[in-house]
């Protein structure tokens, strides 16, 4: 959309880039309530591992995390529950289908509650029955670049020396061309919201905006790690608003 000029000649920006703008900084009331939509998704994770995930399909435990949600307090979800097993891993964006979990493989929650109108967003991977060698270097990787974004990001940066944080981990790591996204967006009404967190973004990241660092790697064949969580700029350093086990 473009900007109009008044009868006066000041440049008047567009209501919905305006509206866009200060829907950017979060009230307390609204935080308030995106923190209890974390606090369901964490707790449908903490359900997950209760449970022997190995054996089912993968659009099983897509409606096990869905049904959770929603009996335990939230409306309706703000996007389809991803669930991708072993190869299906390795696609940022799956859909969950029949294929059967396996021990051995990477298994990728990517999901969100939804309380008052405000979401969450949330990602974990795990590796069911025995690990190995692959999952264990990919998974550390991606955890030292999302934690190294939560310890060093500040107020006043903006989303492209956020991203550049854990791209430079991901980089050194020989697995830049695996880490094919951004490393967050905002949230809010809206389960994608400014502010940009990636490459290209120059929004500057200021106390009150609530937005979500994910890292990954993906290796076709194989599959994928992706860490998420949800988060506050909050006096000028990294609030983590999730709190599931990683």
């Amino acid at each position: 959309m473009e900007k109009s000029v008044s009868r006066t000649g000041t440049i008047l920006i567009p209501l919905s880039r305006a509206v866009e703008q200060i829907r950017q900084q979060k009230e307390e009331s609204e935080i308030s309530y995106i923190q209890e939509a974390v606090n369901i998704a964490d707790a449908a994770f903490a359900h997950l591992l209760n449970i022997n995930l190995v054996g089912m399909t993968e659009l099983e435990v897509a409606w096990e995390i869905e049904s959770y949600m929603r009996q335990h307090g939230s409306q309706e979800l703000p996007f389809p529950v991803i669930v991708a097993s072993g190869p299906n891993s390795a696609l940022p964006h799956a859909s969950p289908t029949s294929r059967i979990i396996k021990e051995g493989e990477p298994l990728l929650f990517d999901y969100g509650a939804r309380v008052n109108g405000y979401a969450s967003d949330f990602t974990r991977t795990i590796c069911p029955g025995r690990g190995n060698a692959i999952f264990a270097e990919i998974y550390s990787i991606v955890l030292e670049a999302q934690l190294a974004v939560i310890s060093e990001a500040r107020s006043g940066m903006s989303g492209r020396e956020i991203d550049e944080i854990a791209r430079k981990i991901i980089n050194e790591a020989d697995y830049g061309k695996n880490y094919g996204h951004g490393l967050g967006h905002g949230l809010g009404l809206e389960i994608h919201e400014p502010p940009h967190i990636g490459p290209r973004s120059k929004d500057i990241i200021e106390d009150g905006m609530v937005f979500t660092i994910e890292p990954g790697i993906y290796l076709p064949e194989w599959g994928g790690v992706r860490i998420e969580d949800t988060v506050s700029m909050d006096c000028g350093k990294i609030k983590q608003l999730s709190q599931a086990d990683k």
